[in-house]
Protein backbone atom coordinates (compact mmCIF):
# COMPACT_ATOMS: atom_id res chain seq x y z
CA UNK A 1 0.00 0.00 0.00
CA UNK A 2 2.84 2.38 0.91
CA UNK A 3 4.37 2.08 -2.48
CA UNK A 4 1.18 2.67 -4.43
CA UNK A 5 0.70 5.43 -1.96
CA UNK A 6 3.93 6.95 -2.96
CA UNK A 7 3.24 6.54 -6.68
CA UNK A 8 0.45 8.36 -6.60
CA UNK A 9 2.27 11.21 -4.15
CA UNK A 10 4.61 11.42 -7.19
CA UNK A 11 2.64 11.27 -9.77
CA UNK A 12 -0.21 14.39 -8.30
CA UNK A 13 2.68 16.77 -7.40
CA UNK A 14 4.35 16.07 -10.79
CA UNK A 15 1.10 17.34 -12.33
CA UNK A 16 0.70 19.99 -10.23
CA UNK A 17 4.18 21.21 -10.77
CA UNK A 18 3.01 21.28 -14.92
CA UNK A 19 0.49 23.21 -14.07
CA UNK A 20 2.26 25.64 -11.91
CA UNK A 21 4.77 25.89 -14.77
CA UNK A 22 1.91 26.44 -17.50
CA UNK A 23 0.66 29.16 -15.68
CA UNK A 24 3.90 31.05 -14.72
CA UNK A 25 4.68 30.75 -18.76
CA UNK A 26 1.30 32.62 -19.13
CA UNK A 27 1.85 34.96 -17.07
CA UNK A 28 5.21 35.59 -19.06
CA UNK A 29 3.83 35.13 -22.34
CA UNK A 30 0.46 36.74 -22.42
CA UNK A 31 0.02 39.85 -23.40
CA UNK A 32 -2.54 42.08 -21.58
CA UNK A 33 -3.34 41.93 -17.84
CA UNK A 34 -6.32 40.28 -17.60
CA UNK A 35 -5.68 37.29 -19.98
CA UNK A 36 -2.54 36.82 -17.86
CA UNK A 37 -4.68 37.06 -14.16
CA UNK A 38 -6.90 34.37 -15.96
CA UNK A 39 -3.93 32.14 -16.85
CA UNK A 40 -2.20 32.51 -13.74
CA UNK A 41 -5.49 31.88 -10.94
CA UNK A 42 -6.66 29.41 -12.99
CA UNK A 43 -3.44 27.20 -13.42
CA UNK A 44 -2.22 27.76 -10.00
CA UNK A 45 -5.24 26.86 -8.24
CA UNK A 46 -5.68 23.43 -9.90
CA UNK A 47 -1.74 23.02 -9.84
CA UNK A 48 -1.85 23.74 -5.92
CA UNK A 49 -4.73 21.39 -5.53
CA UNK A 50 -3.24 18.46 -7.55
CA UNK A 51 -0.08 18.95 -4.82
CA UNK A 52 -2.81 18.99 -2.14
CA UNK A 53 -4.47 16.04 -3.37
CA UNK A 54 -0.94 14.25 -3.79
CA UNK A 55 0.34 14.87 -0.40
CA UNK A 56 -2.48 13.89 1.35
CA UNK A 57 -1.43 10.39 1.68
CA UNK A 58 2.02 11.39 3.05
CA UNK A 59 0.14 13.41 6.31
CA UNK A 60 -0.10 10.39 8.36
CA UNK A 61 -3.12 11.50 10.27
CA UNK A 62 -6.85 12.88 9.30
CA UNK A 63 -6.01 16.19 11.06
CA UNK A 64 -2.52 16.64 8.79
CA UNK A 65 -4.93 16.42 5.67
CA UNK A 66 -7.51 18.51 6.89
CA UNK A 67 -4.62 21.01 7.44
CA UNK A 68 -3.87 20.79 4.13
CA UNK A 69 -7.17 21.05 2.67
CA UNK A 70 -7.63 24.14 5.04
CA UNK A 71 -4.07 25.98 3.44
CA UNK A 72 -5.50 25.06 -0.28
CA UNK A 73 -8.74 26.44 0.65
CA UNK A 74 -6.80 29.90 2.26
CA UNK A 75 -4.89 29.80 -1.02
CA UNK A 76 -8.00 29.66 -3.42
CA UNK A 77 -9.77 32.41 -1.40
CA UNK A 78 -6.94 34.64 -1.15
CA UNK A 79 -5.93 34.29 -4.85
CA UNK A 80 -9.87 34.85 -6.03
CA UNK A 81 -9.73 37.91 -3.94
CA UNK A 82 -6.31 38.89 -5.01
CA UNK A 83 -7.43 38.31 -8.62
CA UNK A 84 -10.64 40.57 -8.48
CA UNK A 85 -9.06 43.62 -7.08
CA UNK A 86 -6.24 43.30 -9.65
CA UNK A 87 -9.09 43.10 -12.58
CA UNK A 88 -10.93 45.81 -11.26
CA UNK A 89 -7.81 47.87 -10.88
CA UNK A 90 -6.76 47.32 -14.65
CA UNK A 91 -10.16 47.67 -16.04
CA UNK A 92 -10.10 50.99 -14.07
CA UNK A 93 -6.81 52.28 -15.77
CA UNK A 94 -7.65 51.00 -18.84
CA UNK A 95 -10.97 53.49 -19.21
Amino acid sequence: MSLLADAFTVLAVLAGLFFLAAGTLGLLRFPDTLSRLHALTKADGLGLGLIVLGLMPQAGSLLGALKLLLVWALAMLAGATVGQMIARIARRESQ
